[in-house]
């Protein structure tokens, strides 16, 4: 693969010559020498490269500025006033442009929109005997968590994280192809995300080791939930039920938010994406509940379904809750309600290892719900 300094320098090259937006020369790029974006997006390597054509402007712009600067270790990029003395004055001065113009972020983001498009032609189904529902609920990603085999005995990072996904649909789906499946949900949230801040922390401020800046690992998030939901609508109509977590109380959210708007045009998937902690589906005669598992207890979850979804309750039989949160299997049957923890596919962080809190079955879970028997199979994907 090319390194970093190559593609930089070559995206460098083709800005002085062309004078294309820097996320245009970043597809082109990406295209020529098949990047995966898993790796690194087109979106990193546009940043990367107009962060190297600044600077060589500036320093081209600032010849004695850039010397002083090298002499003294400092990168001509972070000044933004300068100090020039001598015995006879004393002179502040701009070194020059700070940073992209408004054109050019305008035409970045105009090129960025024309590449996209999100338009959905709806998708015509014909009846299935005997249909179901399939449940996919990729629990608990952690996109953002660091772990060293060294210490913990496993590596987890942001790559690991997309393929086990990605691995673990794909798992789920072949294991569920003797199925009619007619609708798909696609529990979403669930800790998606590491961390809620720049300071690398939780919602609540806990620091966690960390692979990749905030920014990039929303971007990495977004591509992975877009990737899958384009997958599974060709094969059912998808209801996407999002749940609130602690670790990523607010980017959680506003990806969620962002995947539906994504998919505004789309007849062939809906979205119960709200800041509610709770929510509930009903297939048939079931009626199925999703929660983080970070608030509730768990005994009290039934009556909460019962209490906070009236109507559905009185038309079904077949009730169950998946929550997750603990990233390890339980299972409990209570009076009219089936309560179900699922397992994660993430990696085991330092202050787990620490813990003891390891060596529970890492899988992506699914569940097949008949319209008339409710819960009739499980599938799991183990890593």
């Amino acid at each position: 693969m090319i390194s970093l300094e190559k593609l930089t320098d070559e995206g460098v090259a083709i800005r002085e010559r062309d004078g294309y937006s820097f996320l245009k020369i970043a597809n082109i790029l990406h295209d020529k020498y098949k990047i995966d974006s898993t790796v690194r997006t087109e979106y990193q390597t546009s940043q990367r490269i107009k962060y190297l054509y600044n600077r060589k402007k500036r320093r081209e712009e600032n010849p004695a500025l850039s010397q002083a600067c090298d002499e003294r270790g400092i990168d001509i990029n972070t000044v933004g006033l300068a100090w020039n003395k001598d015995k006879a004055w004393s002179i502040q001065f701009k070194p020059g442009v700070k940073g992209p113009s408004f054109e050019e972020m305008l035409k970045d983001h105009i090129h960025e929109v024309k590449n996209h498009t999100f338009n959905y032609e709806k998708i015509k189904r014909t009846r299935s005997s005997s249909p179901c529902l399939l449940v996919i609920d990729p629990a608990d990603i952690h996109i953002g968590k660091l772990a060293s085999s060294f210490e913990t005995g496993e590596d987890y990072n942001n790559q690991i994280a997309v393929q086990r996904v990605r691995d673990g649909v794909s798992g789920i789906l072949e294991k569920s192809s003797s199925f009619n499946i007619d609708k798909i949900v696609f529990v979403a949230g669930n800790d998606i995300l590491h961390i809620d801040t720049p300071r690398r922390t939780t919602t609540s401020g806990t620091p966690q080791d960390t692979d990749g800046m905030w920014y990039n690992n929303f971007l990495i998030a977004k591509k992975l939930y877009i990737e899958i939901l384009d997958e599974l609508i060709k094969i059912a109509d998808v209801h996407v039920m999002y749940n609130p977590s602690n670790h990523d109380y607010t980017n959680g959210f506003f990806l969620a938010d962002t995947i539906k708007s994504w998919y505004k045009k789309c007849e062939n998937i809906t979205f119960d994406s709200n800041i509610s902690h709770r929510k509930y589906f009903k297939y048939g005669t079931s009626l199925i509940g999703t929660t983080h598992g970070d608030g509730a207890k768990q005994a009290d979850l039934p009556l909460l379904m019962a209490q906070e979804s009236k109507a559905l309750w009185g038309e079904t039989k077949h009730r169950y809750i998946y929550m997750h949160h603990i990233h390890h299997k339980t299972s409990k049957d209570y009076i009219g309600v089936t309560v179900e923890a699922l397992r994660s596919p993430t990696g085991t962080d330092s202050w787990h290892h620490r813990n003891g809190y390891q060596h529970s079955p890492k899988a992506v879970e699914g569940f097949i719900h008949s319209k008339e028997h409710g819960q009739i199979a499980r599938l799991t994907h183990l890593f």
